[in-house]
């Protein structure tokens, strides 16, 4: 536990409207564990961290951008961007200031982005930061970003609130392989939003109070704000719809008519955020078996000898019925959906045939690639069986999905064992997990990913040659699927040399349909919304599919 005494400000007639609305009492069942995002990219670490430390910019829930510290949004226009793409200017606006008092300058913004980049550190957002030469401060309130080579999605770096800007003051200690050990920092940041932090317990709780130097006079409305960790989905939809113990309830994945009971209670109302989300398949490209040497499993040393074959992962793909699992397990936090790049609209390739369930056309597909039903059902080919390892997290929806993917598998003559895995264990980063997404040590496996910008350039790259995990880089990689095409990679490379947006939204959707459509690596299931609960006497709630569930808490109050 660390406490955080902070000197109380006098108020002064400019002040007299912020507070009076009490306690916020909000609950996010995974319970933060740091306060810095750039140690963590979990939402149940980044939004109660929001509070405190802004960005320059958000990115709004249509995928426009708003300035927050920054006077305004770069732009080739307005001089921002470089007419040649090499570099974006931010100004910061005036008179800024920390919750201790001091000013904000550019040279904390300089400072952040050296901060994430130093090697030594390990950022947990790093790639957004991909291709920064150097930030240099031209004046006490503007800094210019120069990247090694044009950069046609300049605007990534401190923009949305995964990299916030932080005090120089109090972080030039904890630079390089300091950086995870500086406990005073990391759980109590200094920084310019809404709240301070009071109080911090990792793992369990922690407590805001406004920040008297906060640039509105009038916001934030609520006194304090206490985030409480621990629970499940379910105790936490319950705490605001049923018993209306708290204000406001994070990520709601249940089955929807377990929520809709509770809803009907007239407490409180559930809202979702539709961004980038997709609850996905990963169908492995190499060999998971527990036959092969440890370090040799889930490697490019031993492609996968059933999910290699395209005619399998199509039968695969044809088999599911997306509508179904979007209603049955989901329903208003879900639509079916084809692509993992569903927004923005004009990145949407619109290809839509796997909507359609076809069993039969899936059976074809596998008889004419030669793997026939054996005398138990189950397919073989050159006496390989068409069984299948499927994992996921432990979770109750997809728990459900996993059961209807089964069955529909099962009825082309595929035999599929399931696995749960502990969430915290599946999306750990401990190099010697054998159950983590990035280590993969199954044939199938299920989650939900998403990118924060509205250009899905670096999401993509995530799927180069480069980014697979292996022992040689702590599978640390993000190309779990093991997915490997130098026509992808050089489609890439056009991708990030392409500043006319028609020709991005072109290459993007031709790369998007390469692992989706075509060639079915990837299957793409639902869209999701991020849901939450609030009760019915939180006004201001405004759902953002880009942004945290907090993004907006400075305007947030207690209704009428």
């Amino acid at each position: 536990m660390i406490a955080l005494p902070l000197a109380l400000s006098l108020a002064t007639p400019a002040l007299a409207e912020r507070g009076g609305d009490g306690e916020l009492k909000v609950l996010y069942w995974q319970a933060a564990t740091v306060l810095n995002p750039y140690l963590s990219t979990g939402a149940k670490d980044v939004d109660p961290a929001s509070m405190v430390v802004e960005p320059l910019a958000l990115v709004a829930d249509d995928g426009s951008l708003l300035p927050v510290l920054a006077a305004e949004i770069p732009s080739v226009e307005n001089g921002g961007i470089a007419k040649d793409f090499t570099s974006v200017t931010w100004k910061l606006k005036p008179g800024l200031t920390w919750s201790d008092g001091s000013p904000v300058t550019a040279e904390d913004v300089a400072f952040t982005a050296e901060y994430c980049m130093d090697p030594a550190f390990g950022c947990a957002v790093l790639a957004e930061f991909e291709g920064i030469r150097s930030a240099e401060v031209l004046d006490a309130q503007t800094v210019r970003l120069n990247f090694d080579a044009p950069r046609y999605a300049p605007l990534q770096a401190f923009v949305g609130g995964r990299t916030p800007v932080l005090q120089k003051a109090q972080f030039q200690a904890c630079r390089g392989a300091a950086g995870a050990s500086c406990t005073a920092q990391n759980f109590g940041p200094i920084g310019t939003g809404p709240y301070r932090v009071t109080e911090f317990r990792p793992g369990d709780v922690a407590v805001f109070e406004i920040n008297p130097e906060y640039r509105d006079a009038s916001k934030p409305a609520f006194d304090r704000v206490t985030v409480k960790g621990g629970g499940d989905a379910m105790a936490a939809a319950r705490a605001v719809l049923e018993s209306g113990e708290y204000d406001f309830a994070w990520n709601l994945q249940l089955p929807p008519e377990a929520v809709a009971a509770m809803e009907a209670q007239g407490k409180g109302k559930l809202v979702a955020s539709f961004g980038s989300m997709v609850e996905r398949i990963e169908l492995n490209q190499t060999d998971p078996s527990p036959e092969l040497p440890a370090e040799e499993r889930s490697t490019r040393a031993h492609p996968h000898p059933v999910l290699g074959d395209p005619a399998v992962r199509k039968a695969l793909s044809m088999a599911i019925d997306r509508p179904v699992l979007a209603e049955l397990t989901y329903g208003p936090a879900g639509k079916p959906t084809c692509t993992i790049v569903p927004v923005p609209a004009t990145y949407a390739s619109g290809r839509d045939d796997c909507l359609a369930q076809d069993i039969e056309g899936a059976k074809a597909v596998l008889d004419q690639a030669g793997w026939m039903p054996g005398a138990d059902g189950v397919r073989e080919k050159d006496g390989r069986r068409l069984a299948l390892l499927f994992q996921t997290t432990v979770n109750p929806v997809r728990q459900d999905v996993q059961a209807l993917v089964k069955q529909w598998w099962s009825e082309i003559g595929v035999a599929t064992e399931l696995k749960a895995v502990d969430g915290a264990s599946f999306f750990g980063g401990d190099p010697g997990n054998p159950d983590s997404q990035q280590r993969f040590n199954a044939d199938a496996q299920m989650f939900t990913d998403a990118f924060y910008i509205p250009d899905p350039a670096s999401f993509l790259n995530k799927f180069v040659c480069s980014r697979i995990p292996s022992a040689e880089n702590q599978w640390q990689g993000n190309n779990s699927v093991r997915f490997c095409d130098e026509a992808y990679d050089a489609g890439i490379a056009a991708l990030h040399a392409s500043a006319e947006p028609g020709k991005r939204q072109e290459i993007a959707r031709t790369l998007t349909d390469a692992l989706t459509a075509d060639g079915h690596y990837l299957l793409p299931l639902i869209h999701r919304g991020m849901v939450s609960a609030h009760a019915n006497s939180l006004a201001g709630v405004a759902p953002n599919g880009w942004e945290g569930q907090l993004w907006n808490v400075a305007d947030w109050s207690r209704a009428e």
